[in-house]
Parts: C-alpha cells; structure tokens; sequence
C-alpha cells in the first residue's frame, strides 16, 4: 500500500463557550483531490465538534474498505479511540454517565466500515491543514443557519 492509497482527514471543531454556538470543519485529501466539509450548530459543546467533525468526514465517504489516517487535534477524541476508552464504553453501555454516547455509537457504526487510524496534531501551530479546519470549524460556528444538535439540546 502506497501514501496515495491512504485518504487523510484532518479534522477540528469549535464552540464559542462551552456550551455555546460550535461547529466541525474536515478537509479530506486523496488520489490527488482536496474537498472540505463545515457546518455549525446552535447550541454543542467542543468535544461534540470535534467528534462530530470525523463523523461527518466519515459520513462523506461513498466507499467502504478504505484505509484512513484521521487528523485531529482533540486528545478526547484520538485517545478514546487509539487507548481502547471507547471499546470500554461500548462494552459497558457507556455506564456511568459517559457523554456524547450517541456520537460515539455513531463514529462506531461507520469506523466497522474502514481502517482507521488516529493522529493527534498539536492545535493552532504550523500544520496548514487543522489551521484551516480551525478556520471552517470557527466560521461554521459564527455562520448563519446554525443547525440543531440534537443529542445535545435533547438530553
């Protein structure tokens, strides 16, 4: 397997207060095409971006079997992942009050369909591309026609 057999997602999310307005923002790169994803949301909080947004990327894809390293610099998000948290809550229904289980069980379902592997990049330092994440997640989070994010105003 070469580096072009591998898609790339960077991911980043955002709130504006914690809970406040956030939004995700994805950059996918492979086979030689670049395509960027955003959406903010009324009310969420910052590690339901940042899930969000590698759900989201996920959600993009329209084939299965894929290899993938995903970008993100949320530690919640790649350590959950990578340390084995997440086969834990899962295995545990999320017992004890683990938060965002519905994103959770989401990214679950979709990650069954691809080779993931997580990255952790450091946020707001020289990397171009969770920069620009940082970028569509903020102004998705600022913009216009914030959407519902249902797991979280409908605790």
């Amino acid at each position: 397997m070469t580096k072009k057999d591998v898609l790339i997602m960077y991911t980043d999310g955002s709130s504006r207060g914690n809970p406040g307005p956030g939004g995700y923002g994805v950059v996918l790169h492979w086979n030689g095409r670049e395509r960027e994803l955003s959406q903010g949301y009324r009310k969420t909080t910052n590690n339901r971006m940042e899930l969000m947004a590698v759900i989201k990327g996920l959600e993009a894809l329209t084939k299965t079997g894929l290899y993938i390293e995903i970008y993100s610099d949320s530690q919640y998000v790649v350590k959950a992942v990578e340390e084995g948290w997440l086969k834990k809550w899962m295995a545990t229904n999320f017992a004890g009050g683990k938060k965002n289980s519905d994103l959770w069980r989401a990214f679950h379902a979709l990650a069954q369909q691809q080779h993931i592997r997580f990255k952790w990049v450091k946020g707001h330092a020289d990397n171009k591309y969770n920069n620009r994440c940082d970028e569509l997640a903020t102004q998705a989070a600022d913009g216009k026609n914030l959407l519902v994010d249902e797991g979280f105003e409908n605790l």
